[in-house]
């Protein structure tokens, strides 16, 4: 499966855009990718293939993606509570998809390395003063002055430290019993347990509870027993700084394949997909699974030309198309590029993005996006990808187990006034645990919906 042509420097001979090119120090920064370069792998290629593996699945109509976390991540809120409140928000959400919506579920995480983020411009003006653009705490800092905005390689080594310690974290959630079943009541959030989503929730807990009580009974064997107390969580983020990608790839032994060691999913964004680009170029040679957003400027054929190019052997779980449309486009953009899918036999997972296409300006000059948007998007995802005879394999949110007031609407219905009060974002606004839960309970009974005939013809 390597690639003879490919090394993981191919990509510097090609064009790139959305990456910093005004380091005060080119000497400093190289010689933090070489430090980046030796430090150890955060994640492994046997893990990495696991998650392939499961995304073959999602591509075959078997299990959903749920995908979620922050906008990006920052080094002012890095704390453990933050990281458990995000995961157990997606065990929440997978628990509600898993037994609504009859589907196992692969939970990957925005995290452990979602630092940097594509700038419309790379300027900003405030009060007649202009400088950089904040692209990240990976990058550079939010304060609006000239030693925070300026672009410090330091960083980069910042943000490797706090993913590896994330990642520790993660592990010992995944793996050292919190995730276990028997705990799903206590997995409910302190703000979201009074709440309509949280009471359904807790139903649904009630169910559950019983179910396994029954299970127990039964005298379940021990491996069923080891998938009832611990998950698969997997780490993903957009590839946006090629230069750390590099420095963090590596080549296994017995395979001679190369693996960005930095997450178990990398993706392509909506900015930086050129086919002759380098953020194409360095992913088609990892063996990592790849996300590709697509948005409403993506034509079949370009498409097609560029799934060629990241998976030319047309494997099963490689390549995931993360639609990010609006929910004013969506209904005109997606059926065509479902269906020059299937058509050409590409064996893609295809999820929703109902987050980026739906973001506007409050009238208070908040960003913002409003729920109903969201979930318009979503449910139109659902009913194109039925229509078009396409698996809806998954969903990808800007999500956060904080209670923050970010996007307009939801059960507890989030207004312009509300924004103010707990807009903690660094980059784009995020859905709470309540808005969350409910997009989760939404989609469950669509799959259900879509697995009713499929029971029937059975």
């Amino acid at each position: 499966m390597m690639n003879r042509d490919w090394t993981p420097r191919s990509w510097r001979a090609m064009p790139v855009k959305h990456m910093p090119d005004d380091y005060p120090d080119p000497l400093a920064l190289a010689h933090t990718e070489s430090e980046l370069s030796r430090l150890p792998p955060l994640v492994f290629a046997d893990e990495t293939r696991r998650l392939t593996a499961a995304l073959a699945e999602v591509a075959d109509g078997k299990a959903f993606l749920l995908q979620g976390g922050d906008c990006a991540e920052s080094f002012k809120e890095f704390t453990s509570d933050n990281i458990r409140d995000t995961f157990r928000l997606i065990l929440q959400m997978a628990v509600v998809l898993t037994f609504s919506g009859g589907r196992p579920v692969v939970k990957v995480g925005r995290i452990a390395g979602q630092f940097a983020k594509p700038r419309t411009s790379s300027l900003e003006t405030v009060n007649g003063v202009t400088l950089p653009a904040y692209r990240g705490d990976i990058i550079n800092g939010m304060e609006f002055n000239p030693a925070e905005r300026m672009p410090d390689p330091k960083r980069l080594l910042k943000a490797y430290h706090q993913s590896s310690a994330t990642l520790g974290l993660l592990r010992n959630f995944a793996l050292g019993g919190y995730a276990d079943l028997c705990n799903l009541h206590r997995w409910t959030l302190d703000f979201v347990a009074g709440s309509p989503e949280g009471d359904r929730y807790r139903k649904l807990a009630d169910q559950i509870f019983e179910s396994l009580s029954f299970l127990t009974a039964l005298c379940v064997t021990p491996e069923q027993k080891k998938t009832l107390h611990q998950v698969d969580f997997f780490t993903s983020h957009e590839a946006l700084l090629l230069n750390v990608e590099e420095a963090m790839t590596r080549r296994e032994g017995p395979t001679g394949d190369w693996y960005d060691t930095s997450a178990h999913m990398l993706w392509i964004g909506e900015r930086t997909r050129q086919l002759d680009g380098g953020h194409v170029e360095f992913m088609r040679g990892i063996q990592n699974p790849i996300g590709l957003k697509c948005g409403p400027t993506m034509e079949p054929d370009d498409l097609l030309r560029i799934i060629d190019a990241l998976n030319p052997q047309n494997r099963p779980g490689r390549l995931t198309l993360i639609g990010r449309f609006g929910a004013d486009k969506a209904a005109d953009c997606l059926p065509r590029l479902m269906a020059a899918t299937r058509r050409g036999g590409r064996a893609v997972v295809w999820s929703s993005d109902p987050m980026h296409g739906n973001t506007l300006k409050a009238s208070n000059g908040y960003k913002t996006r409003p729920f109903d948007r969201i979930l318009s998007e979503v449910k139109t995802f659902m009913e194109v990808a039925s229509a078009e005879g396409v698996h809806p394999g998954g969903v990808h949110l800007e999500m956060t187990g904080q209670n923050v007031t970010e996007c307009l609407g939801g059960a507890q219905a989030v207004t312009e006034d509300d924004l103010s009060s707990r807009y903690h974002t660094h980059c784009d606004p995020r859905l709470n645990a309540n808005q969350a839960l409910q997009l989760a309970f939404l989609l469950a009974e669509k799959l259900h919906t879509l697995r009713a005939p499929r029971a029937r013809a059975a």
